[in-house]
């Protein structure tokens, strides 16, 4: 416990020092029309999660060394390497704006890390490949897409590692336990700056990016030992909102890697003006009610597809529905 609270009291003052480093350079969010947000504020307090990394891999070399720690060393640092390469590359791209091909190009180089840390090079077929490549970049851009309103990344996220970690604790051990506090304790260190109604701070892409790179990488372990694909519902709310609003996208034709305000989230904070924390806040139960679903229903995989998917879809759909029949405009399905 006092190692946690220690590595709290480090992030905490890192991130003081970041947003001294921050205001100096000139490293802001500047609001425009598509933003829910009306003021200038501080971009990039994602960083408390590479820096957390390197905290936890630090760590790792204190521990008396034996066979295991050594192997284990070499593990995260793979990993590692594949999540400070993501946030390099987001974080460069918080400040000054990248080309797609650029990201494309080491969002492919992180992945390509992860899937190596994950072992899935030798345990899937070869068609499987470029299919996760995929789906796993388009979960990293989807997670980057939901962040867009005060403590919802950073509540969403800490609802995600703490349900891995009841798993971790009470279900089946599925990874060091460490590997998944230190995300944990970054979230909270965020959220301080973050869940408030004039945050201090924005995530940015190196924070979206770099959370959700590993969280990714904590459900692949998981879904690995238990050989159970239903553990990638920890992302159901994100997933199903991110999918169907790029379906309403493509249907009005609208260029999809664009920033716009059609998320159900930035209907409820722009367009409802319903608060930030209530939105986010409700959110995040949402999902704690389904990672509840998942650790308490033993069925099969298809059927819990069915039983979660589904119904959060439709729900989705209504409350979209009835939201866009109030501001007067259409929905995609119409």
């Amino acid at each position: 416990m006092i190692e946690y609270l220690i590595v709290f009291v480090l992030l905490f003052i890192l991130m003081l020092a970041y947003f001294r480093i921050a205001d100096r350079y000139n490293i802001i969010d500047k609001p425009n029309h598509r933003s829910a947000h009306t003021e200038i504020t501080l971009r990039g307090g994602g960083i408390v999660y590479p820096l957390a990394f390197v905290l936890f891999i630090c760590s790792l070399f204190i521990i008396t060394e034996n066979e295991a720690t050594l192997i284990a060393r070499r593990s995260y640092l793979i990993f590692g390497v594949g999540l400070l390469t993501i946030c390099a590359i987001s974080f460069i791209d918080d400040i000054v704006d990248l080309s797609s091909k650029i990201r494309l190009v080491f969002h492919f180089i992180s992945v390509t890390l992860l899937l190596y840390f994950l072992g899935l090079f030798q345990i899937l077929p070869v068609w499987a490949i470029p299919v996760i490549y995929i789906v796993v970049i388009g979960i990293l851009n989807a997670c980057n897409f939901m962040d867009g309103i005060n403590g919802m990344s950073g509540l969403y996220n800490l609802v995600a590692l703490g349900t891995l970690l009841y798993v971790n604790q009470k279900v089946t051990t599925f990874t060091d336990e460490d590997f998944i506090i230190y995300p944990i304790i970054a979230c909270l260190v965020f959220l301080f700056f973050n869940f408030r109604k004039k945050a201090k701070c924005f995530m940015g892409d190196v924070g979206s990016f770099g959370v959700a790179f590993w969280v990714l990488a904590l459900i692949g372990l998981l879904i690995i030992k238990t050989n159970d694909f239903k553990w990638i519902m920890l992302l159901t709310v994100y997933g199903v909102e991110a999918v169907l609003t790029i379906i309403e996208r493509v249907k009005l034709k609208e260029n999809i890697m664009e920033a716009h305000r059609r998320h159900l989230y930035q209907l409820f904070a722009n367009d409802k003006k319903v608060p930030h924390l209530v939105v986010s806040t409700g959110y995040a139960i949402c999902q704690i009610i389904i990672n509840i679903l998942l650790i308490v229903l033993q069925l099969p995989d298809w059927l819990m597809f069915i039983i979660i998917i589904m119904p959060t879809a439709v729900l989705y759909l209504l409350v979209k529905m009835n939201i866009k029949k109030q501001l007067g405009e259409k929905l995609f399905l119409q």
